[in-house]
């Protein structure tokens, strides 16, 4: 018979599931908009036509690609703990890239800057809000006793 799980420890992990949840649906309401609405995003990357076009949908199935760890993350939190770091990785490397981006991207590209540091603020926000996930599903915040 399995030894039954505390509340709080429950309460923790459907917390962890929210917190990536709502990171991953950003993530694919980026996927979807880049994707299927490309020509909305071509002025913020000062982009034009058809390369600009197919450039944006080549963003956004790299959105994807991303974020094709996420569900097993999302659907259990605690087993899959080595994904959720890579899915840490993952945010850590886009933050860190978008602002090397940003710092040295040169003069008059002021709305191209703009749309950068939206992407920098929104990976920033994730990270905080995985890395809070995560914490959430470590064992010595929930105090139950090592097995």
């Amino acid at each position: 018979m399995a030894a039954k799980t505390p509340t709080k420890t429950l309460a923790r992990t459907w917390l962890a599931r929210f917190l990536v949840l709502a990171v991953f649906a950003v993530n694919l309401y980026c996927v979807l908009s880049f994707v299927f609405t490309p020509e909305r995003s071509l002025d913020a990357f000062e982009l034009v036509g058809v390369p600009g076009t197919v450039a944006i949908q080549g963003i956004g199935i790299a959105f994807l690609m991303w974020n094709v760890t996420y569900p097993l993350v999302v659907f259990n939190p605690c087993k899959h703990r080595v994904l959720f770091m890579v899915v840490l990785a993952q945010q850590v490397i886009g933050l860190v890239g978008e602002s090397v981006i940003y710092l040295t991207l040169p003069a008059g590209h002021q709305v191209l800057g703009e749309s950068i540091m939206r992407f920098i603020v929104f990976d920033a926000a994730g990270l905080i809000l995985l890395t809070l996930g995560f914490l959430l599903t470590l064992k010595r915040f929930s105090k139950r006793p090592a097995p």
